[in-house]
């Protein structure tokens, strides 16, 4: 802390030189001398801003020195280290020991990234150039020919193929999701890219801001037990004062919920929250009304655009679906336009919500065309120019191995469900927090089981959070990569392990409690340790819910919505693993865009769960009008879509499929067409042709030609008797 800024520098050189050594020990010793520093020289600092403080300005010193690029290669080392990798197999139990060094860089790589990817005001124009640099090389293949979040993808393969059980899986899954998050960007950057690609492509503005519309919303109060119906009536007959447990369909939550026709001043005065109820199916115990999750304020309101304007009691503008638009694009060019030659462009006379799925057909029957000019006849017609987006090159150079990525990931989500039993035959992903030595005392075992519940909750996070990020970038870039990701999910059996997960005591989960105030950095580092009992391990912390595991549960409905959206056969998958009631379990969580997604995945469901169900769920159906978007001629309340039938589920995906493959083949396989090619039949010209032979060919060259010419008889009369 007191040295120069040169002086800072001449130090950091002097480590990146030693991280060069031959010796295992001592390069250890330097990587927990980076690590000290990334980590804001904690022994020197007095308060936790002061750590902070110089962990940032550590952090940006060390990548401008290189060594990122040294720790990339070091753990590039540490990968392919055949001798640690078949040492781990032969131990029959792993411990924190095996997997130090890896452990070490990590940490480090994950600091850098993340402190890196975090912006503040106070920021130079130095670490905002060094920001974007440091993005673009993650972003980028200058690792080995690919980007860097392939390299972390190898090491999660490698460890549920059981071939390095070593690997520290919970700061590989931190690393590569906070990689992916800075590379490819979070929500907010997603929207600002949907927005400039959409002026980019001449489409009208979103009508909303997902985001801040959902944060908006106002949670409904969950379904109430029999119980605590009864509970209710017994206090209104003691005349204590409470909610109604029924309450009318028009009132089920406060968010918009007054007459758009009434006026403002007379809403604001009888509009009482006190008197307002939002419940669902009925109000909970009044003594649980302290658990809501509230929401975040709500974000200042917008100024008036021209954009497409929804009642107020609706919190979304409509949308149109593909199937009607056809409809009404066949009808309209049938009847109107055939009084003006060729002219299918003219909207006039369609609604709004048309216009755009108009324009969305033009697209889909672009890239029909593009499929079909893999044609011999059509080459060279039907190329199209692809921009190098970070999502783009992340796809390309995931697509080898997509697969073998999704299973790992799904296998490590499964090993990591609190749902989820020991198997002999499983993964173990508790290398890297099972020390040496199990605990001997009930102390110890306790803070090993909170240590224990704590690891399989984060790799839950980061792993849903990473394949919510996977999937909303990939839809943006293009739809078939979506599609491909979302089929692989499917066919890995991502829909059941998602319902199991949800199968649970969920407000226990929200509610867990595996955190140590006290052991939390930088607190630990810079505070006096107090004395650990079992009494304050077993108390917790003050926080009434844990946001990690609330994270979680919304980013898996999320994918789960996402890769059932529209898709009958998966809708069917749903009802067949009978998800309802699990569904509405989850409701009883009072946080608005959690209930969100779960009601928009009973609406997809609700044609095929009988009139009976829909009768005594009636409350939950009106929730599903009020929260979820509506769409022209959707009959979801209604049991009669002929589109559902059971024999159209596997054509369906086979159907994609073959639309996937092509797209895959059309504009990433570079051997197409081969039988079609131009053939060099010159034989001087074909001799001529420089052909590039690996290095030890050269030394065994006298060899092959003995073995494959020489060895060899070659009957020359018969093969010009044959021409």
């Amino acid at each position: 802390m007191e040295l120069s800024l040169e002086e800072q520098r001449v130090y950091v050189m002097r480590l990146l030189d030693a991280l060069e050594v031959t010796d295992r020990d001592k390069r250890l010793k330097v990587a927990r001398a980076i690590l000290y520093l990334a980590q804001g020289v904690f022994d020197e600092c007095d308060t936790e801003a002061d750590v902070l403080y110089w962990s940032r300005h550590n952090v940006f010193l060390l990548y401008d020195m290189g060594i990122f690029t040294a720790l990339l290669e070091l753990l590039s080392m540490e990968i392919d280290n055949n001798q640690a990798c078949s040492s781990a197999v032969r131990k029959p139990a792993i411990s924190l020991a095996d997997s130090t060094e890896l452990r070490v860089l990590l940490s480090i790589m994950y600091l850098m990234v993340e402190t890196i990817r975090v912006e503040t005001e106070g920021d130079s124009p130095e670490r905002k150039a060094a920001r974007e640099a440091f993005k673009t090389e993650l972003g980028s293949p200058l690792y080995n020919g690919e980007p860097f979040a392939p390299l972390l993808f190898t090491m999660v393969t490698k460890f549920c193929s059981m071939n390095a059980p070593h690997f520290p899986m919970k700061k590989v899954l931190l690393l590569l999701w906070k990689t992916i998050l800075f590379t490819l960007g979070g929500f907010e950057e997603l929207q600002e890219m949907k927005v400039r690609m959409r002026e980019q492509l001449n489409l009208s503005p979103l009508p909303e801001d997902s985001i801040k519309v959902v944060r908006q919303m106002r949670a409904a109060s969950p379904p109430a037990s029999a119980m605590e119906l009864i509970e209710q009536q017994q206090q209104q007959k003691r005349g204590r004062r409470s909610r109604r447990p029924l309450v009318k369909q028009d009132s089920l939550d406060t968010y918009n919920e007054r007459d758009p026709f009434k006026n403002d001043d007379v809403r604001d005065e009888e509009d009482d929250p006190e008197d307002v109820d939002s419940g669902i199916e009925g109000e909970v115990d009044p003594l649980d009304r302290d658990v809501i999750i509230q929401p975040p304020p709500p974000p200042p309101l917008r100024p008036p655009t021209e954009r497409v304007s929804f009642p107020r009691g609706l919190p979304w503008a409509p949308k149109v679906r593909y199937i009607l638009c056809c409809f009404w694009f066949t009808l309209y060019v049938l009847s109107f336009l055939m009084l003006f030659y060729s002219d299918i462009d003219t909207l006039v006379g369609l609604p709004r919500p048309i216009h755009e799925s108009v324009k969305t057909l033009k697209q889909v029957s672009m890239e029909t065309f593009l499929c079909q000019s893999e044609s011999p006849l059509l080459i060279g017609q039907g190329e199209e120019e692809v921009e190098e987006t970070p999502a783009e090159i992340l796809y390309l150079g995931m697509l080898p191995s997509l697969s073998q990525y999704v299973i790992a990931l799904l296998k490590l989500l499964l090993a990591a469900a609190p749902t989820s039993k020991a198997k002999t035959d499983s993964i173990n992903i508790l290398a890297d927090v099972l020390p040496e030595e199990m605990p001997i005392t009930v102390l110890q075992s306790m803070k090993l089981g909170i240590d224990v519940n704590r690891h399989k909750e984060i790799i839950v996070k980061a792993i849903s959070a990473l394949l919510l990020l996977l999937l909303k970038h990939f839809k943006l870039n293009h739809i078939y990569q979506f599609e491909y990701v979302a089929q692989h999910l499917v066919f890995a059996n991502c829909i059941p392990l998602i319902l199991k997960f949800f199968n649970q005591n969920i407000m226990s989960y929200i509610s867990a409690k595996n955190s140590i105030c006290a052991l939390d950095f930088p607190h630990c580092v810079v505070h006096e340790m107090p004395e650990l009992t079992a009494e304050s391990l077993e108390a917790g912390d003050s926080n009434q819910f844990c946001w990690r595991n609330l994270f979680s549960c919304i980013n898996l409905l999320s994918i789960l919505n996402k890769i059932t959206k529209w898709k009958h056969s998966r809708t069917m998958m749903l009802v067949v693993f009978k998800s309802a009631p699990i569904l509405k379990r989850a409701l009883k969580v009072k946080q608005a865009m959690m209930q969100l997604y779960v009601l928009k995945l009973l609406k997809i469901q609700t044609k095929y769960l009988g009139r009976q169900w829909r009768k005594s769920n009636m409350k939950t159906m009106s929730a599903i009008y009020q929260k979820v978007r509506h769409r022209l001629n959707d009959d979801w309340a209604y049991g009669n879509d002929i589109d559902a039938r059971p024999w159209d589920f596997q054509a369906e995906e086979c159907a994609l499929r073959e639309c996937i493959e092509k797209f895959n083949t059309r504009r990433y396989d570079k051997n197409q067409n081969s039988d079609f090619t131009p053939v060099d039949n010159c034989l001087q010209s074909v001799l001529g042709q420089r052909v590039d032979l690996p290095e030890d060919f050269h030394y065994s060259y006298e060899m092959w030609l003995e073995r494959e010419v020489f060895s060899q008889p070659i009957q020359w009369e018969g093969l010009l008797q044959a021409q």
